[in-house]
């Protein structure tokens, strides 16, 4: 018999700053099992240049893996790697830093307006001293599904079932299962999905309400919810919401800036490993 997930705690996005001044609102779940294993969600969103202009000069990263999103705007990423790629509205673009990659990331505002987010989403012990991987997808390689009765998904890791028919977007992450989607809905919309019921699963909303079991989640929440084989969404507004689900990391977590790894040594080793040149 089906369960519907229903809503354990909701968590509030805080404004912050991070690279060269850039203006974000911050979710970080470093320390809540069940936030696993997604570690941080950052939405970039501004019609003012002077919010992100100076945007994230090269910096390294070791132990996880990035997606970012775009709704609007452009993002141009570089690394040591040699890849270059600049991210269009409604692209995404996946990196896992592994052993060590050192990259930037430049905004770049398209018609008044940047609107996307950033990602963090925890390597297994196994697979944090992986050669590093990068992969962008631009708009046209993610999967839509519209239906007039729940609006639009946009699935862009992993897969989501609506309807008994499996919808599976263009990244299959390499070390977790986990999925990413994006629901866009006008009031009244309902919208239900089967998720493995051993997967975590998250939803932030970024723009209007919606409800699940009868909690609403307003623009700028997200909702930890409760383990079981469906959820259901009901939109109260024009809305839209990212869908997060992910297998649990059962695992030590020690965070130290772009770092994340399962020891205080593993982290000084890291530190060490960049000073000296020995990262990548």
């Amino acid at each position: 018999m089906s369960s519907y997930r229903t809503v354990k705690q909701l968590h509030r996005a805080v404004r912050t700053s991070d690279g060269d001044g850039v203006n974000i609102r911050r979710i970080a779940g470093f320390n809540q099992p069940n936030f696993s294993p997604f570690l941080m969600i950052d939405e970039l969103k501004s019609d003012e240049a002077a919010d992100y202009i100076g945007g994230f000069p090269p910096h390294p990263h070791r132990g996880i893996e990035t997606l970012t999103y775009m709704l609007n705007g452009h993002f141009q990423h570089k690394d040591h790697m040699g890849n270059v790629g600049e991210l269009r509205s409604g692209g995404a673009q996946w990196m896992a830093a592994g052993r060590g990659v050192i990259h930037s990331e430049m905004p770049i505002m398209t018609e008044g307006q940047l609107h996307g987010f950033q990602i963090w989403i925890n390597q297994p012990a196994k697979n944090k001293m992986s050669p590093a991987q990068y992969h962008d997808f631009q708009p046209e390689s993610i999967t839509e599904k519209s239906h007039p009765d729940w609006g639009l998904v946009r699935v862009i890791a992993g897969a989501l079932s609506i309807d008994a028919q499996e919808i599976a977007g263009p990244l299959q992450s390499s070390s977790i299962a986990m999925t990413i989607a994006d629901w866009r809905s006008n009031a009244a919309h309902n919208l239900t999905v089967e998720i493995p019921a051993d997967l975590q699963c998250l939803v932030f909303v970024y723009q209007g309400k919606i409800a699940i079991d009868q909690q609403l989640i307003s623009t700028g929440q997200l909702g930890i919810l409760s383990n079981a084989d469906q959820l259901k969404l009901s939109a109260l507004e024009e809305s839209g919401a990212l869908i997060l689900a992910g297998m649990p990391i059962h695992e030590p977590i020690v965070h130290y800036g772009p770092f994340v790894m399962n020891s205080v040594e593993e982290i000084e080793q890291a530190i060490k490993d960049y000073q000296t040149g020995n990262f990548v």
